[in-house]
């Protein structure tokens, strides 16, 4: 994401709030590293206990003629590579919060949106598929350690593996404190019109959700050069939050649930199926981008489309509805069906398809839809909201489709979200409302079914973060980050996952992790105040999540 300086001056101590949430590295006396991978020296920098290896890339720079084009995997190196610093981040579509704005919303939206902008200390570019490994220091190549894969999120159009929000030195350290070392791996994955674009043209070129294609190659690079990091290749559990959780959905159902090898667990922050159709359906979005960078009357529009300068393809992206416009989470850029990596829509995958046997932790925050509705504060009463919906969110539906979703969610502020604060938060009459609905749709429904469906099947791991309280947007979406990076008692948890398929271990003062059944729908929840953890049950709005499912699945996005 892109925050304008503009936006970002309207609070001065947001850098210092940051640094205090969120540790920047590791303590100790900088110096460098190297690792000999294939027939190259990788020299990386050592600070105290964790040695960081950035930047190293894993596939062909995807420019010019691989522009638009399926990955193509590095298979050998030679010479040495500098990898003490970050490598490009992919271009990032920017992102612009809506001028009326109330001041209260904005002082807490503001730094939950910083922790996913770019790092404005390094570039972007199309360069960008590069991959960083972050191991205890002086690990020894045949450590086997097991390995941590992250993926950012960002709406699949913002994100890196340099943005400061995502440090894995601060995972790594804590898992030699706590005994059980891991190695943590990031990937960089190509972004909106470059690694998402939608149309006939890029179904029939079988070049569609060119991102998780993007993923999926940094995973069998891992696969063959982890070992000579340390890293046990047979021990990978593969993490991602919002963007990069519904990435890992995508994972775990492609090839019918055939993981390849190339993980035996996940982790899903915030995000699972999207409520998104099919590729094509984006003919529009394709057309207009065509004609925008002036490919129109070319009789190859994709051999056009990869002559023409980076900038004017991002220029056209930023011209697409972002995350925080007024259509909220509904853009062009999430997965849809390709027929091939995404065999159905999200949703029809999550009822009838085959998922990966491999555990899995799940979860949300309690209130993931805030932050996505600021830019959606003049719908009022129930027509207008009936309209929306039916021509925004629900495309085919009907006003009177939404009869009984206005009913489980009312207009009552005291019943929308910012959860649990009564009439507060209350900005304009109907954005409680929206960020209810608007959160549920996108993560707690998908997160329901799927765990309703498989749960019995396999082990899964319920959560709910009920922690940050930013004025404004609560328990917002991308908060748990803060404890899962910073490092806190969920990365622990994580941490024991990662190395042995279960997050519980012997801290007598850290609950029990219950696995999920449908019956007693156990979650472990993280909280402020006098009890950080506890296990209670996931039933809020039980009612509602099944409606927006249904919904989802007869009129996807």
């Amino acid at each position: 994401m892109f925050l304008t300086p503009t936006l970002l001056s309207t609070l001065p101590l947001l850098h210092l709030w940051l640094a205090s949430g969120v540790r920047a590295c590791p303590t100790g006396t900088e110096s460098t590293t190297s690792v000999e991978l294939d027939k190259a020296t990788v020299v990386g920098t050592a600070t105290g206990p964790v040695e960081s290896f950035l930047g190293i890339p894993y596939a062909h720079p995807p420019v010019g003629d691989l522009r638009l084009r399926l990955p193509k995997l590095l298979e050998s190196y030679k010479g040495t590579i500098n990898a003490t610093s970050f490598g490009n981040q992919c271009l990032q579509q920017a992102l612009e919060l809506p001028p009326d704005i109330p001041q209260a919303a904005l002082q807490g939206a503001v730094p939950v949106l910083k922790l996913f902008s770019a790092n404005p200390n390094v570039t972007q570019s199309e360069d960008c598929l590069h991959i960083n490994v972050i191991r205890p220091a002086n690990t020894s190549a045949d450590a086997k350690l097991p390995v941590l894969f992250w993926i950012y999120g960002g709406g699949f159009a913002d994100g890196s593996n340099a943005m400061t929000g995502y440090n894995g030195s601060a995972i790594v350290e804590r898992s030699i404190e706590i005994g059980k070392p891991i190695i943590f791996v990031a990937l960089n994955y190509r972004l909106h019109v470059f690694g998402f674009l939608g149309g006939k043209e890029v179904q029939e070129a079988g070049i569609a959700n060119l991102g998780l294609q993007d993923q999926r190659a940094a995973l069998r690079w891992t696969q063959k050069f982890i070992p000579s990091f340390g890293g046990d290749p047979k021990k990978v559990t593969i993490w991602g939050e919002s963007a990069g959780s519904m990435s890992v959905f995508f994972h775990l159902f492609l090839n019918g649930g055939n993981t390849e090898g190339l993980f035996r667990a996940g982790i899903m922050s915030s995000g699972s199926s999207t409520p998104t159709g099919h590729i094509s359906e984006l003919q529009g979005t394709y057309d207009t981008l065509v004609a925008e960078v002036g490919c129109a009357n070319s009789t190859n529009t994709l051999a056009c489309l990869r002559t023409v300068p980076a900038e004017s393809l991002l220029a056209a992206a930023n011209h697409t509805p972002a995350i925080t416009d007024f259509t909220g989470l509904s853009t062009p850029y999430f997965p849809r069906a390709d027929g091939y990596f995404v065999t159905s829509p999200p949703q029809q995958l999550a009822t009838h398809g085959r998922i990966a046997d491999v555990p899995v932790i799940i979860g949300d925050v309690k209130d993931e839809g805030p932050v996505f509705s600021l830019g959606i504060l003049n719908l009022t009463t129930d027509a207008e909201f009936a309209g929306y919906l039916s021509q925004t969110w629900f495309p085919g539906a009907s006003p009177s489709d939404f009869n009984k979703l206005l009913e489980l969610y009312p207009a009552d502020p005291a019943a929308g979200s910012p959860f649990d604060t009564g009439s507060a938060n209350a900005f304009t009459p109907g954005y409680k409302r929206v960020a209810a609905i608007q959160g549920d749709w996108y993560f707690n429904a998908p997160r329901r079914q799927l765990l309703d469906r498989f749960s019995a099947h396999q082990k899964w791991f319920n959560f709910l973060s009920a922690r940050g309280n930013f004025v404004g947007i609560g328990d917002s979406h991308g908060s748990d980050l803060f404890t899962a990076f910073g490092p806190g008692d969920m990365t622990d948890y994580f941490v024991r996952f990662v190395t042995n398929l279960d997050p519980n271990g012997s801290n007598e003062s850290q609950p029990v992790w219950p696995t999920y059944n449908t019956t007693a729908r156990l979650t472990l929840q993280f909280n402020d105040g006098s009890t950080p953890i506890n296990v209670t049950v996931d039933d809020e709005r039980l009612a509602g999540t099944d409606e927006l499912s249904a919904l989802s699945l007869r009129f996807p996005n």
